[in-house]
């Protein structure tokens, strides 16, 4: 079953770590997906650029409006995601837990609906 991994943080954060901390982040995040490819449960995933560059659609009162930036205001933005494919939910949220985001942020895990 596949699984939608999304990881929220504050924007911010990676700004202020120095290189020495921002280059063991990325090594973090290159071991934990390497680890998803090798384990074959890595089906995508990909890093968003800042939500500043967002573009974000609603319709009200039957006219659609554009708005720069997104939707929801709030502390931690949505920063990446992985699509993995696991046997089940439990499966999941041990790679939730695994991953490098929970030590910062948040990583919503959340089952694909099949169209």
């Amino acid at each position: 079953m596949q699984y939608l991994l999304t990881l929220y943080a504050d924007e911010s954060g990676w700004s202020s770590m120095t290189p020495e901390q921002q280059q063991q982040g990325a090594g973090a995040y290159g071991a934990y997906t390497e680890a998803l490819k090798q384990a074959g449960a890595l089906v995508s995933a990909n890093r968003l650029r800042p939500s500043a560059t967002a573009t974000t659609l609603r319709t009200t009162n039957g006219k659609t409006q554009v708005l720069d930036g997104p939707y929801a205001d709030s502390k931690e933005q949505l920063g990446g995601y992985y699509l993995i494919d696991v046997p089940d939910l439990d499966a999941a949220m041990t790679w939730a837990g695994r991953c490098p985001g929970v030590q910062h942020g948040v990583v919503e895990v959340r089952a694909i609906w099949v169209m």
